[in-house]
């Protein structure tokens, strides 16, 4: 009797530490909060407003930006609202020629922009010049290769389409690299960041600073997994 009680405590442990994805079958997450706490708040992208743009990342728990191909002239401000669902992304500029990428700097000195992976934050680039397409993605592992990427001020036909980016990003799928995080990257090209993403509410008990997402899932996991070690070794 005392071996099943000890079984039953344990499998909570287990789910902690399965690689099921917090929406649907993504990488692996924390597990949700439980049924008695109140639901995570989420950042919701307020409607356009003259000279300001604004973008949903995630939307509605799926691996989308909403919108993820839009116009912006000059001068034009783009907030991309994260949510606070227990799961961090990014909106880094990468380059259409190698999609899930991250742009390299170019010969004079300038890199893409990177909100770093974060929660539950905005972050503003200001568009300078809409001549320029601008490529961005997710790189949280896994979520470039399938989908999460968006584009501003990208052609209509022809070479470099939205639907031309997307597409290449699908198709390297799961053999993305993985992209090391170091936070907030200033500068871009077409467009400027010049502000590390900043908090949209309070902290809840689910919700975490800007940082290393996978290394905090993986840290996570590994608590758990500890956990059930040291309950199946007291069965022995």
């Amino acid at each position: 009797m005392f071996t099943s009680a000890l079984l039953l405590s344990v499998l909570p442990l287990l789910a902690l530490a399965s690689p099921q994805g917090i929406y649907g079958g993504g990488p692996p997450v924390a597990a949700p909060a439980a049924s008695s706490s109140a639901p995570p708040t989420a950042a919701t992208a307020p409607p356009n407003t003259a000279g300001q743009m604004n973008v949903n990342v995630a939307f509605q728990e799926n691996f989308i930006f909403s919108p993820s191909n839009f116009s912006a002239p000059n001068g034009t401000l783009v907030t991309f609202f994260f949510p606070n669902a227990g799961l961090q992304h990014s909106v880094t500029q990468g380059d259409f020629a190698s999609p899930c990428v991250p742009l390299a700097s170019s010969s004079n000195g300038t890199s893409g922009f990177d909100s770093g992976l974060t929660e539950n934050t905005q972050f503003t680039i200001n568009i300078t010049n809409d001549q320029i397409p601008i490529y961005f993605f997710c790189k949280f592992p896994l979520h470039c290769g399938m989908g999460m990427v968006g584009s501003i001020n990208a052609p209509t036909s022809g070479n470099g389409t939205f639907d031309e980016w997307q597409a290449a990003a699908v198709k390297i799928g799961g053999s993305e690299q993985t992209i090391t995080d170091n936070g907030f990257q200033s500068g871009g090209v077409g467009a400027l960041a010049t502000a590390a993403p900043t908090n949209t509410a309070a902290p809840s008990a689910s919700s975490g600073s800007s940082g290393n997402g996978a290394a905090r899932l993986v840290s996570g996991s590994s608590a758990a997994l500890v956990a059930v070690a040291a309950a199946i070794a007291m069965l022995a």
